[in-house]
């Protein structure tokens, strides 16, 4: 790459619980709540266990992301699929419209559930107690605990239930503004509504991730993920990119080397504690080792980052 990245915070000191604002819940319960979810988004549903969570995409006819979701099953008949707050309300209602005769109901889990963010020292002690090292895995604290990958070397959980049992969570420091960008620096794509309806799930590495099952079957824009997937070759990635000054989800990213169009969007943003900002950014991968810049041509100057995981060896001939 042609600039570096920012200096990275030092985590060491990291600890502490905070309420997640910027998530929802989506709740599906009912007998056929797997059988519904599993005709209808990217994730085996039928056979997520108890156990287990999984990421999974909602898309449209055309492929493209509307949602993105963090899979939790606390009961056989119930579904909580964690997503941005900015989404939710669209996709409740655009599910909705399919449930048809199927017996299942689909609500905004708001008035009933919290999500809370722990990490550091505070996870880390969670975790020994109450759950496998193993990212993905949840176990039981009076609510749902989801062990997520360590970030910069800092434990991540989240925890999910009443209020009640949210509120002596949240008694520690906010941490907020860490937790937010170590998502940022996880590599995994949250769909917020400005970037709603124009990226699919291998631009964002959501095949990489896990958030794509090839094997499940039919659900809307399959087709199109699939031929993403075995036809042709990727042309376009998410990574993780800094700058100087302000970045926002939507913000179009151009390269010097092909001014006349945008090679990219940013997804997600974030105030770097280290300075600047950080975000991910979907972006062509014949631009990725240009110059690039936010907003316009002649705007802010993005330097790239470092994604957590591998790339597939392919990409590289892209």
């Amino acid at each position: 790459m042609l600039m570096q990245a920012n200096s990275l915070p030092d985590t060491s000191s990291w600890d502490g619980a905070t309420l997640l604002s910027h998530l929802g819940v989506l709740v599906a319960q009912g007998d056929e709540a797997a059988t519904f979810l599993h005709s209808q988004v990217s994730q085996d549903m039928l056979h997520q266990g108890t156990e287990k969570t999984t990421l999974g995409a909602y898309c449209s006819p055309k492929g493209r992301m509307l949602a993105s979701f963090l899979s939790v099953r606390p009961q056989a008949d119930t579904f909580w699929l964690l997503m941005d707050q900015s989404v939710l309300p669209a996709t409740l209602k655009r599910l909705t419209m399919f449930v048809l005769r199927a017996k299942v109901k689909l609500s905004d889990g708001a008035g009933a559930l919290r999500v809370v963010g722990l990490l550091g020292g505070t996870a880390r002690a969670v975790i020994g107690e109450h759950a496998p090292g193993t990212a993905w895995v949840h176990g039981d604290t009076g609510g749902t605990l989801v062990r997520l990958p360590d970030v910069c070397g800092v434990p991540r959980c989240l925890w999910m239930g009443a209020q009640e049992r949210a509120d002596t969570w949240v008694s520690k420091a906010n941490t907020l503004a860490q937790w937010r960008w170590l998502e940022v620096m996880s590599g995994v794509a949250r769909i917020e509504a400005p970037v709603s309806d124009q990226l699919v799930p291998q631009m964002v590495n959501y095949e990489v991730v896990g958030g794509v099952n090839f094997s499940k079957g039919c659900y809307p824009g399959q087709e199109v993920v699939a031929r993403s997937q075995y036809r042709g070759t990727l042309k376009r990635r998410a990574f993780v990119v800094h700058a100087d000054q302000a970045l926002a989800s939507g913000n179009e990213v151009y390269a010097e080397s092909d001014p006349g169009q945008p090679a990219g969007v940013i997804v997600n943003a974030v105030e770097n504690p280290g300075g600047g900002w950080s975000g991910l950014a979907e972006l062509k991968l014949n631009a990725v080792e240009s110059v690039l810049h936010v907003g316009a041509v002649d705007g802010p100057a993005l330097r790239m980052g470092q994604l957590p995981y591998e790339l597939p060896a392919a990409d590289a001939d892209a």
